[in-house]
């Protein structure tokens, strides 16, 4: 749920631990009573004061740079007070709660000097940088992005969103379907000559060009998610495949235990990479076998294999060169890939990983049969890093990216993705209505608002309280 937004709220804006400089934030309406009181002096507006700031008795808790920032020239909208002090805990709590002191003073009508100051809530601050209209709702979901980018493309990527890029895109398209709808609408009135008029005014080429644009902003927001949400590439096979060895290999580290034991690795383990600035998340699980010595740790941990491998975005299926002649061996690979076939969608891509290159220089892979259409297969040897570079390749292939180079990328969400694809349908079925032998310019019109609120949705100008709660929710406090 949202927060109330009225009344003034206080945070240690830096992370937790210690650090060279610690912030403490607070923003609200009129805060110059308070500014005065906590640091002893008026502050020249966005210029950096030093001073030491006193406890209840006069001695200095700390010696700090202060910032006064009058709204609405501020980050949130309002008066904005930070205090840039030693980072350390301790410290920021004392000057936390100094403030807090200060604001439950009584003046001379015995009022509060500052009521209803609270330490505010994750997001709270960009919260009410987007209430107040300083940011959109893409702008300021993009702040948290790059406070979480986990690679160098994420970062640039949030940057370019929370300069307005993405924001700009959607915006154009908007317009385009503004315009459209008036020319629809305004014909509602005058059904004797609607049909001429949208001709005359080309209504059909408007819309076309628009699902032509959008067509051009979902694959920019498909790339943007990708560098986002990066995908979840999961490494399935049965024990002594080389499993957690190519984990380590793609990782860089050695993350998982290799033995030649069956049933080594009896839990799930994760390592995020990045290739070309797209994030990974590699999983090894434990190796898929039925076999009377599988203890019930290692069942366990067969379970949640398949619970992960229900949840990739990409299978590696691991072989095993060395054992592929073994009847046995062979007989269990199709009983996996038959279970891959039952819980995989089609889109799932599965690719066939033959491992141990190096030790069977000269065998081929068979081809496996899967019921995807995105089934590749790949020669590689874990050990000696054969084949790796073809692998990152391909994984980067499947999943669509197209980046090459991450200039002009923008960041996005799955959500933004979702309601491209909602305005996407409408879109089609307002198409369908224009094209009808009678066109039904009512339903067009209709398909035409619904696609605008799922643009809207995204800029935050039609957007359910209980949506800006989620997003505003995971950012961190202080923020």
């Amino acid at each position: 749920m949202l927060a109330q937004h009225d009344a003034p709220i206080i945070a240690i804006a830096t992370a937790p631990g210690r650090g060279a400089v610690g912030i403490v934030r607070v923003s609200g309406k009129q805060l110059s009573a308070l500014v005065q009181a906590v640091c002893g002096r008026g502050l020249k507006p966005r210029e950096a004061t030093y001073l030491p700031l006193l406890d209840e008795s006069g001695a200095p808790i700390d010696h700090v740079l202060a910032l006064h920032f009058p709204g609405p020239n501020s980050y949130t909208g309002e008066d904005v007070l930070e205090l840039q002090a030693h980072g350390g805990p301790v410290v920021l709590q004392l000057i936390v709660a100094r403030c807090l002191q200060v604001a439950a003073t009584l003046d001379a009508q015995q009022k509060p000097l500052l009521a209803g100051l609270r330490l505010a809530q994750p997001g709270e601050f960009t919260q009410r940088a987007f209430l107040n209209h300083k940011l959109d709702l893409a702008q300021a979901e993009a702040v948290a992005d790059l406070i979480d980018a986990s690679t160098e493309a994420a970062a640039r990527g949030a940057s370019r969103s929370l300069a307005g890029a993405f924001s700009k895109e959607i915006h154009q398209l908007r317009d385009a379907l503004i315009h459209l709808r008036m020319l629809v609408e305004a014909t509602l009135d005058f059904p004797e000559e609607e049909i001429d008029f949208l001709k005359q005014a080309d209504a059909q080429g408007q819309l076309h060009r628009l699902q032509d644009q959008l067509a051009q902003v979902m694959t920019q927001t498909k790339q943007g998610a990708l560098l986002r949400e990066g995908i979840r590439v999961v490494i399935a096979g049965q024990p002594n495949a080389g499993k957690s060895s190519l984990l380590n290999a793609l990782a860089g580290a050695e993350l998982a235990i290799v033995t030649p034991i069956a049933g080594t690795t009896r839990d799930v383990v994760q390592q995020t990479i990045q290739i070309e600035g797209v994030p990974l998340h590699v999983v090894d699980t434990a190796g898929l076998r039925d076999h009377p010595d599988v203890d019930e740790v290692e069942r366990i941990g067969i379970a949640r294999a398949w619970d992960q491998i229900s949840q990739a975005d990409a299978v590696l299926f691991l072989h095993d060169l060395t054992r592929q002649d073994d009847a046995t061996y062979a007989a269990a690979e199709a009983q996996i890939q038959q279970t891959l076939d039952e819980k995989l969608d089609n889109h799932v891509p599965v690719l066939h990983l033959w491992n141990k290159a190096d030790a069977h220089k000269f065998a081929s892979p068979p081809d496996i049969q899967g019921n995807d259409t995105q089934t590749m297969h790949l020669m590689l040897s874990a050990k000696t890093g054969e084949g790796l570079p073809a692998l990152r390749q391909k994984l980067l292939n499947v999943v669509g990216w197209q980046g090459g180079g991450s200039e002009g990328m923008f960041m996005a969400r799955e959500r933004h993705v979702q309601a491209l694809r909602e305005l996407d349908e409408h879109l089609m079925l307002a198409n369908a209505s224009l094209q009808a032998a009678v066109p039904a310019l009512d339903l067009l019109a209709e398909e035409l608002r619904l696609g605008q609120n799922a643009l809207n949705s995204i800029t935050g100008e039609f957007t359910p309280d209980d949506l800006l709660g989620v997003i505003f929710t995971s950012f961190c406090i202080g923020k």
